[in-house]
């Protein structure tokens, strides 16, 4: 996954040299957020318990984000309570996504993790019928790609883990439920503020499972401790930072058509670092399911009237 948001920016013209600083950003961005998952599935198979990663992970991007906030950003810490405590129900439903996905690789290889979770889009427009967004023949055949895809991808080899699956898909729910959530109610406030407490919410989860789970730790060594960092300072607090100043120079509708590029990138880092191969009709199944995710995310900048947040699951 994911997986956190920010506001998407009214098109307007900007120079070249911005547009250029933009896209530099959001591509890194994307490169950023990449690695998460093959990342935690390395550090998951050289026996790093789910738990206790994300916990860490968590723990020091909220750490790092908090000194950077109080040294540069004090205003942005600062909102109404209802924004603070949307902000942070959110950021609870993306921990609780993050969570389930962190279960999932441990049971899937990480390409097929992230070909099933990109379909978030689709299921973030689904969910937006339920504001008045108009269902059209278009959603069903994007719905039908999605569905076929995944066929192609879990069911014919017989070999996937269903309860893996099983994480994967209600990892996506969650993702999209705070997605819309924070359309919903939270595009009039500073990406900022939303980020920090959503991010908040989201270490609050991890350490609250990690306790549950019995506050198990045992040091995951000197790679461990590297994955922590890469998930953490990277994908976490990097991937965030840079696609936020992304949407300020091009827009969050443009950053936005770079999510199905994150999945490719993360299957790709799958394949040759972690070796992990796919089937002939797995590949169909994944290009189906990027293909609905690309026409799902270009309807939703379609429907932009206002100011709206990137529709991207980072985990």
């Amino acid at each position: 996954m994911s997986r956190d948001s920010v506001v998407a920016q009214p098109l307007v013209k900007r120079p070249p040299s911005r547009l250029a600083a933009g896209w530099s950003m959001a591509i890194s961005s994307v490169f950023c957020s990449s690695v998460a998952t093959p990342v935690a599935r390395a550090a998951i198979l050289n026996g790093f318990n789910p738990n206790a990663m994300l916990m860490a992970r968590m723990v020091l991007a909220m750490t790092i984000l908090s000194l950077a906030m109080l040294l540069f950003s004090r205003e942005h810490l600062r909102a109404d309570r209802s924004a603070v405590m949307l902000a942070f129900l959110a950021g609870i439903l993306n921990g609780i996504g993050t969570t389930l996905y962190f279960w999932g690789i441990a049971r899937l290889d990480a390409s097929m993790a992230a070909m099933i979770v990109s379909t978030s889009p689709l299921a973030v427009l689904s969910l937006l019928a339920l504001r008045g967004e108009r269902l059209t023949y278009r959603h069903a055949l994007r719905m039908a790609l999605a569905l076929a895809g995944l066929y192609l991808l879990i069911g014919p080899g017989g070999a996937v883990d269903p309860v893996g699956v099983l994480f994967v898909v209600c990892a996506v729910f969650a993702f999209s439920v705070q997605l819309v959530l924070l359309q919903w109610y939270l595009v009039a406030y500073s990406a900022r503020t939303i980020i920090f407490y959503q991010i908040l919410g989201m270490t609050v989860v991890a350490l609250f499972w990690w306790l549950l789970q019995g506050a198990v730790w045992e040091d995951p060594g000197a790679q461990g401790w590297i994955s922590v960092i890469v998930l953490a300072v990277f994908s976490t607090f990097g991937a965030r930072l840079l696609m936020f100043e992304a949407v300020v120079r091009i827009g969050g509708g443009q950053v936005s058509m770079l999510a199905p590029v994150e999945t490719l990138l993360a299957v790709i880092w799958s394949i040759l670092f972690l070796n992990e191969t796919l089937a002939p009709i797995q590949w169909l199944g994944g290009v189906l399911i990027l293909l609905s995710a690309m026409l799902a995310v270009r309807r939703i900048n379609l429907r932009r009237r206002r100011p709206r947040w990137r529709i991207s699951a980072r985990l």
